[in-house]
């Protein structure tokens, strides 16, 4: 039961933040209430995932390797700080078209690495190939891309500064409600 709900909760995720780029005028036509159920669809998502992955047994695939940790950890600060530059603009955005969702593939690639079982490969294999399925789909509809001016070294400075604080929070919250993080 665990795996179908985990199934059905990338699906709601996917689906919502897809249907922009799938029926772009369908999505057009529903306005305001497209947004309101893109954002039900996300939610409902992100609780059957969580529910899904909780309820889904451990069915390894292959045993966990504590080297994995760090190759985790430091795939998560580079997603964090993808994250921070998006917003920030840094200089990074420059030569990465889609920060955000390089993030997203690189905090789910991490967590399918030091996590080997079947739940971890449906939720965070489910979320790259959503990551990835965005960026081609972005790429085919907006296909030129105007990079960003070059940004302030402060800026790169506070994005940096700003993943490291948001990687500690979320390990600690994340050594709240599952494993420790840092090995």
């Amino acid at each position: 039961m665990g795996y179908l709900i985990l199934v059905l909760g990338v699906l709601a995720w996917s689906g919502g933040h897809l249907f922009k780029r799938l029926a772009p005028a369908r999505r057009a036509a529903m306005g305001d209430a497209g947004k309101g159920l893109v954002s039900i669809l996300s939610l409902v998502g992100i609780v059957l995932m969580v529910l899904g992955y909780r309820w889904a047994p451990v069915d390894d695939i292959w045993p966990r390797n504590p080297g994995m940790v760090h190759v985790n950890n430091t795939l998560m600060l580079l997603a964090f700080y993808l994250f921070a530059a998006s917003g920030m603009k840094t200089g990074v955005t420059r030569f990465v078209r889609h920060p955000q969702l390089w993030g997203v593939r690189l905090w789910a690639l991490g967590h399918i690495l030091v996590n080997g079982d079947l739940a971890s490969f449906i939720l965070f294999g489910g979320l790259f190939a959503w990551a990835q399925a965005s960026a081609l789909l972005i790429n085919r509809d907006v296909p030129d891309w105007t990079r960003n001016p070059p940004a302030p070294v402060g800026k790169e400075i506070g994005a940096v500064v700003g993943a490291v604080v948001v990687m500690g929070a979320v390990g600690w919250i994340h050594s709240l409600v599952g494993p420790w993080p840092f090995g």
